[in-house]
């Protein structure tokens, strides 16, 4: 399936002191993914597409500043599901001294409202973790958006000086694209609960998304690409 990022306020489509949440496009993603390797290889495409769009994708000094990201790449429609929409991603957080990022733990997200485009079944989900209570409220069995923590749509460009005064106290900024638009989106309502099952999968043992988080746990080899782009495009530097 092809997939073009693109911000409705730029052109194009994309938990610690604030969470932004993002839609982006601007490449393709032709990956079907059905196990938690390939959801993260899916992730790290996702990631690399939104960021590298010119003025279009995610602030880097926003990414610079957010303690977690958490990407869900192919969220879908589903009226079997409470709230009509599920998918499965992953939280990365930093390591304690903030020079890297650690190991993923896998999230399931469920309800809300995603900004799907007309004749869309899913779209992909960033959400920026930006103050230390949001990251600690995910560690929970179940974490609700706007209701637990603060979340507003994210701004897109190659800063975030023109973000609002909404996104500037947002615990959360998120970011979905769907049918080639990639725009900041308010996931009020959607629920994250951590991912036992894939955690096990990729760990071959049950970790909690806290035990996880919180360090000393190696990352999984399919993890490698997705981590090594977030050190990148977390220094700071526009794009």
């Amino acid at each position: 399936m092809r997939k073009e990022f693109t911000s409705t306020a730029c052109g194009l489509r994309a938990l610690a002191a604030a969470v932004v949440t993002v839609v982006v496009g601007a490449g393709t993603v032709a990956i079907h993914a059905d196990t938690a390797a390939e959801r993260l290889a899916e992730s790290a495409v996702i990631l690399k597409e939104v960021m590298e769009a010119p003025d279009k994708g995610i602030p880097t000094d926003l990414l610079a500043k957010s303690r977690c990201v958490v990407i869900v790449p192919g969220l879908k429609k589903a009226g079997l599901v409470v709230g009509g929409k599920y998918g499965r991603g992953f939280i990365v957080c930093r390591t304690t001294d903030r020079t890297g990022w650690g190991a993923p733990a896998a999230l399931r997200i469920e309800g809300g409202s995603f900004g799907f485009q007309i004749g869309a079944s899913e779209t992909d989900v960033i959400m920026l973790l930006m103050d230390q209570r949001s990251v600690d409220g995910i560690m929970n069995s179940k974490f609700t958006l706007g209701g637990d923590a603060d979340v507003a749509a994210g701004p897109v460009g190659r800063s975030a000086t023109a973000q609002t005064d909404a996104s500037m106290n947002a615990k959360i900024l998120s970011y979905s694209r769907s049918r080639g638009v990639f725009a900041g989106v308010a996931l009020t309502g959607a629920t994250l609960r951590q991912d036992l099952d894939e955690n096990q999968s990729m760990y071959g043992k049950q970790l909690s998304t806290k035990e996880i988080v919180s360090g000393g746990i190696k990352p999984p080899a399919a993890a490698a690409e997705l981590l090594k782009l977030l050190t990148t495009y977390s220094q700071g530097a526009p794009r």
